[in-house]
C-alpha cells in the first residue's frame, strides 16, 4: 500500500464537521469507529448510503482495489451530522478516484454525484442568523402598544 494513495477531505453542514480519510483497503466504512449501518438516526441511514449506491449502480465505485473510509464527525445535531458525513464520503470517493485513476473517470464520478444532489459535493452556506436588539429573535420585534 503506497502512502500516496491516501486522501483526506471534509464535509460540513451548519456546525457539524466530518473529516474523511480514504485509502486502499478491504471496503470498510466507519464513522467515529463504528460501522456505517450503526449510525443514528436509523431513518436517515439511506441518506448516508446514497453516494455509494449511485456510484455502484453506474459501476463507478472504486472497488478494484477496494477502499477503506474512516470518518470522524463532531459538532451539530443528528441531521446535520448525517449530511456532513454524506458530503465527506462523496468528496473522499471523488478525491480518491482522482488520485488512483485518471482525470476523466474522476470527472464522470463528480458529474454523476452533482446530477443526483449538488450538496453531496458542495457545502450549504446557510447559517443561523444572530439575534438583534429590540426583539426576541433575529427578525421578530417586540409588540408595540399605542396606549
Amino acid at each position: 500500500m503506497a502512502p500516496s494513495n491516501i486522501v483526506q477531505v471534509f464535509g460540513r453542514k451548519k456546525t457539524a464537521t466530518a473529516v474523511a480519510m480514504c485509502k486502499e483497503g478491504t471496503g470498510m466504512i466507519r464513522v467515529n469507529g463504528r460501522p456505517l449501518d450503526l449510525v443514528e438516526p436509523r431513518n436517515l441511514q439511506l441518506k448516508l448510503l446514497e453516494p455509494i449506491r449511485i456510484l455502484m449502480s453506474l459501476n463507478l465505485y472504486p472497488n478494484n482495489p477496494s477502499v477503506d473510509i474512516r470518518i470522524r464527525v463532531n459538532g451539530g445535531g443528528q441531521v446535520s451530522r448525517i449530511y456532513a458525513i454524506r458530503q465527506a464520503l462523496s468528496k473522499a470517493i471523488v478525491a480518491y478516484v482522482g488520485k488512483v485513476s485518471d482525470e476523466n473517470r474522476k470527472q464522470m464520478v463528480r458529474k454523476q454525484l452533482i446530477l443526483y444532489d449538488r450538496t453531496l459535493l458542495v457545502a450549504d452556506p446557510r447559517r443561523c442568523e444572530s439575534k438583534k436588539f429590540g426583539g426576541p429573535g433575529a427578525r421578530a420585534r417586540y409588540q408595540k402598544s399605542y396606549r
